[in-house]
């Protein structure tokens, strides 16, 4: 491998679960790397559930526990995917 090729990081995933009115915040449903991560792609896709493709969102929500909230420091940004999950679903002009 050159100098110029880095290593491929593995695939990262967080699915989220966000109801309106019913929830305070986002939560985390499922989270991985590699396979895992592959594994939750693939189930979403399986789903018609729309995917965002924002490696470094994913990785600060990494962090959070399966079931946990997110925190409040990534509100807007998980807001911002959320906007875009309901534009494609045709929920959100």
């Amino acid at each position: 491998m050159s100098e110029d090729e880095a290593p491929a990081r593995p695939a990262i995933a967080v699915a989220l679960e966000y109801e309106m009115g019913k929830d305070a915040a986002p939560r985390v449903t499922a989270s991985g790397r590699g396979l895992v991560a592959e594994k939750i792609i693939a189930t979403a896709r399986e789903h018609g559930i729309a995917i965002e493709g924002n490696p470094l969102l994913a990785e600060a929500l990494s962090g959070v526990a399966v079931d946990d909230h997110i925190p409040e420091e990534l509100y807007r940004a998980v807001a911002e995917v959320i906007g875009f999950v309901l534009r494609a679903a045709g929920k959100l002009r």
